[in-house]
C-alpha cells in the first residue's frame, strides 16, 4: 500500500450492478419487530425509535439499508418501508433497498410465489438487491438464479444478490446469470476484524475476480469490537437474548481480543473516535472498494456511531497495522 490517505466519503458501485452506495448501509435485523425465531434475537424497537435510527443514518450520508424476509416474518421489512415514509425527504425517498428471500425447507419455486409478499411488505418500493439468503434450499444454485432471474426480467426486483455462498456457489450463480445477460452483484458474508474466514477459503478472492461486492455482516461481531464489554466485562450479564452465550463474550474470548481491542482504542483516539470506528474503517477500505458493511443499531447512539465512520481516513499502513494484529489475534491459542 502507498503512504497516501485513503479517501472515505464517497459514494462507490455495487459489484457488477449500477447502483451507487455508500460504504455503509444499515443492517436492518433488529427491525424484527421482536417476531419469529430469528427475530427474537434482539429486543422489540417501537416504530418511534426505528425512525429516529433510520433518520441519522440518513443524515449521515448512509443512502441503502439490508433486511430481509426472515427478520419477524417480514416485520423489518415493513417498519423500515413506514419509517421512510413518515420521514419523506428526498433522501428517504430515494433510499436504496436490499432484502432477501428465505430458502430453508422451499424450493426454488417459492422465489416468484413469495416476491409480491415482499414488495408488499416494504409498502411498494423498488427491490434494488434480491438477495437468497442462505445456499440451503430443496433447489440448486443454478434453479434459483434461474428464477431470480426472471423477477429480474418482469421488473419485480432490480439486481441479484446471495448470502453465505461458498466460493464455487458464487462462480455457479454469477455463471447462470450471465446466461440470461445478468451478473452476480454481491455476497453476504459474516466479515469483521475477528472473522476473516473469507480471505482463506476463497471468497474474496473470487468476489474481486468477478467484480461482485461484499457485503459484510456482523461487522462488529455482536458488539465485542466497541471496546465495551472489555473495559466493563459485567455488561455482558446484561444482554438480552442468545448473543451472551456467544464464544467472543466469555471471559477466555474477552481475553483473547483483549490485544486488538487496545489497537482500535489507541488509534481512536488519535483521531478522536470510538474502537467501533476504527474497526468499521478497516473494513470498507483494507480491500479497496470491493468491501461494504451493514451495522446495524438498536439505539440513535448506534447509528452516530455508524455514521462517523465513514468521516475520517485511516492511512494505508494503519489498516495494514490493524490488520497484522487482527490476524495475530485470531490465530492465537490463548
Amino acid at each position: 500500500m502507498s503512504e497516501e490517505t485513503i479517501t472515505v466519503n464517497h459514494l462507490r458501485k455495487l459489484g457488477n450492478s449500477n447502483l451507487s452506495l455508500s460504504p455503509l448501509g444499515l443492517g436492518c435485523w433488529q427491525f424484527s419487530n421482536g417476531k419469529g425465531t430469528v427475530g427474537k434475537f434482539w429486543p422489540a424497537l417501537g416504530l418511534e425509535d426505528v425512525l429516529k435510527i433510520v433518520q441519522t443514518s440518513l443524515d449521515g450520508g448512509i443512502n441503502w439499508f439490508d433486511t430481509a424476509e426472515v427478520y419477524g416474518g417480514g416485520q423489518s421489512e415493513k417498519m423500515l418501508a413506514d419509517a421512510l415514509k413518515q420521514i419523506g425527504t428526498s433522501e428517504a425517498e430515494h433510499a436504496y433497498i436490499a432484502t432477501k428471500w428465505w430458502p430453508i425447507l422451499r424450493s426454488a419455486g417459492n422465489i416468484p410465489k413469495t416476491i409480491d409478499e415482499r414488495i408488499s411488505m416494504l409498502d411498494h418500493r423498488t427491490i434494488h438487491l434480491y438477495q437468497v439468503h442462505q445456499p440451503y434450499s430443496f433447489s440448486s444454485v443454478a434453479r434459483q438464479m434461474k428464477e431470480m432471474a426472471k423477477l429480474v426480467k418482469q421488473g419485480k426486483v432490480q439486481n441479484i444478490g446471495v448470502s453465505n455462498f461458498s466460493a464455487k456457489q458464487m462462480r455457479e450463480a454469477d455463471t447462470v446469470l450471465k446466461e440470461h445477460g445478468l451478473r452476480l452483484v454481491s455476497n453476504q458474508v459474516k466479515y469483521s476484524l475477528l472473522d476473516r474466514r473469507i480471505e482463506e477459503n476463497g471468497i474474496l478472492d473470487t468476489a474481486k475476480e468477478l467484480g461482485v461486492a461484499i457485503i459484510a455482516y456482523s461487522p462488529l461481531e455482536q458488539g465485542i469490537l466497541s471496546g465495551k464489554f472489555h473495559s466493563n466485562p459485567s455488561l455482558v450479564k446484561s444482554i438480552k437474548g442468545p448473543r451472551k452465550w456467544m464464544p467472543t463474550f466469555r471471559d477466555s474470548g474477552l481475553r483473547k481480543s483483549k490485544p486488538l481491542i487496545d489497537e482500535l482504542e489507541q488509534l481512536a483516539r488519535k483521531y478522536d473516535v470510538s474502537p467501533t470506528q476504527i474497526a468499521l474503517n478497516w473494513l470498507i477500505h483494507a480491500h479497496g472498494e470491493t468491501v461494504f458493511a451493514i451495522p446495524g443499531a438498536s439505539k440513535v447512539h448506534h447509528a452516530e456511531q455508524n455514521v462517523k465512520a465513514m468521516t475520517f481516513s485511516l492511512t494505508p499502513a494503519e489498516v495494514e497495522w490493524i490488520g497484522k494484529i487482527s490476524h495475530q489475534v485470531i490465530h492465537s491459542t490463548k
